[in-house]
């Protein structure tokens, strides 16, 4: 893997705030964005850093606290569900007995069991989970597709904000695909929004084909989008990274030609633009020419051609592939990973939920991040690595049926509380925060926003609590609107 900076501290001068006001005022002239970034933090701010990267794992449709991370095995029969609490290796913390090996790796991961925003609707819900915020910008139209005037996500946050560790990669990368809705319309909320286009996050479209009434970690988890009214032709979906390789008989030393290297990179776009985002190719071309001349860069990509031992261990699906390709690239120095594990709201469980969640969804995701989790550590990475998953709401308290397209029982949607998975990067394993009230329906203690979850990240990072990011006209705005959860934090 390329080599990786040991420093992720936000490095920057002692200046007091009047004058770094006074300064963006008169223009920062000839500074870089990350050098902009730092005089705006006030003096005395800066902290260190306890992680280099962060991986946020996005579960969309849902994740049922009820039958992960919160169960409620005293509730009444409507609340509680089929599933049994287990212990894990800590003392007192008990998860849902279909994610077993996490419950092994418990001293490795925390909590939070309180996380409350305000909407039961999925759009919205994804749009405040990925920008960390509980409130929508003004102008959200509600509809399905990506506006200048929406948040910035977390993601382009952290790709602005830290300065590159691997000049190879971009900072902040979404994989497997985009979070596009059934309908065809795109979910908003994972793109730089009021920062621009410029500060979107690189998209690696892993599987930018295939039939969105498929749900589930393909090709060895897949079920119907509704259980009664399944798609009439099989899930077709295949895995595939994007094509980043050089042609017959253009070696790396022939980079130094320049209009073979141009012709290359033409020719590299009519394969990339199906499977990722070109903007990040056009603004910075150095990158694209490290991207197809490293081999050790191109094989991050490449997982589902990975060891046996290695698909055997993180899952042949593509919720495996996708963490062992997060795995590889935090390895190799990016910043910033959002792990999509399933478009098309996978984890939208109102029917059938406890067989879906039993047999199609826990499985591939507990032996996938807690081979993501093992690797970490193995590498000496688990420190300096911060994983965050959550979805986008929880689910509600009682189970329904919804009778004309489930055989059985499941939950509807439920922004009031949802729990949400913390693990390395200066979390304090074996630990929860906050709690649900006894049915799982409200948070009965330490209520946590969306802007405490990404304010918890950017203090990781060691982003100065005042570090602003600027507009295209040169606004400053305020990166931080929430606390860090501190008891989270080690």
């Amino acid at each position: 893997m390329p080599h990786a900076s040991n420093s992720t501290a936000f490095p920057h001068p002692r200046f007091a705030r009047r004058t770094v006001v006074q300064a963006g005022a008169i223009g920062l002239l000839g500074l870089s964005q990350s050098q902009r970034n730092a005089l705006c933090a006030a003096d005395g701010d800066n902290h260190p850093a306890t992680a280099k990267s962060c991986i946020y794992i996005f579960l969309s449709g849902g994740l049922a606290q009820h039958e992960s991370f919160d169960l409620k095995p005293q509730a009444p029969a409507e609340v509680r569900g089929e599933f049994q609490p287990i212990a894990t290796a800590t003392p007192g913390i008990e998860i849902s007995e279909h994610l077993p090996r996490l419950a092994q790796r418990s001293d490795d991961w925390a909590l939070l069991r309180s996380l409350t925003h305000p909407t039961n609707d999925h759009t919205l819900g994804h749009y405040l989970m990925l920008t960390g915020r509980s409130v929508a910008a003004p102008g959200y139209s509600g509809e399905r597709k990506t506006a200048s005037s929406d948040w910035p996500s977390i993601a382009s946050v952290v790709g602005d904000a830290l300065p590159a560790r691997c000049q190879n990669l971009p900072r902040s990368i979404v994989l497997p695909e985009r979070l596009v809705h059934w309908s065809g319309g795109v979910i908003p909320g994972a793109y730089g929004g009021q920062m621009g286009r410029k500060r979107d996050p690189f998209f690696v479209e892993a599987s930018p084909y295939g039939n969105p009434f498929w749900r589930g970690a393909y090709p060895e988890y897949t079920f119907p989008n509704e259980s009664k009214k399944p798609p009439s032709s099989p899930d077709a979906r295949v895995y595939q990274a994007p094509e980043i390789s050089l042609a017959p008989g253009l070696t790396a030393g022939r980079l130094v030609d320049r209009v073979a290297l141009l012709r290359e990179i033409d020719r590299q776009r009519i394969a990339l633009e199906q499977s990722a985002s070109l903007l990040r190719y056009d603004e910075h071309r150095d990158s694209v020419v490290s991207l197809l001349a490293d081999p050790s860069v191109r094989q991050a990509f490449d997982v589902t051609r990975a060891d046996d031992a290695t698909q055997e261990r993180y899952g042949r699906n593509s919720f495996g592939w996708s963490l062992l390709m997060a795995f590889r690239l935090v390895s190799a120095g990016v910043n910033m990973v959002q792990v999509n594990l399933g478009s098309n709201e996978t984890w939208d469980t109102h029917g059938d939920a406890f067989p879906r969640l039993k047999d199609k969804l826990l499985p591939p995701t507990d032996r996938a991040l807690c081979a993501l989790l093992d690797d970490l550590k193995a590498h000496g990475l688990l420190d300096g690595t911060l994983i965050v998953m959550a979805g986008e709401f929880g689910r509600t308290p009682k189970i329904s049926t919804l009778a004309d397209s489930y055989f059985g029982a499941g939950r509807d949607h439920w922004g009031a509380v949802q729990s949400v998975f913390f693990a390395g990067g200066g979390i304090r394993g074996g630990n929860v925060v906050g709690a649900s009230d006894a049915i799982g329906g409200y948070p009965s203690r330490d209520a946590q926003r969306p802007e405490n979850m990404a304010a918890t990240i950017y203090h990781a990072l060691g982003i100065p609590h005042t570090a602003v990011w600027h507009d295209d006209v040169d606004r400053p705005n305020s990166i931080y609107h929430g606390e860090p959860i501190h008891e989270l934090l080690a």
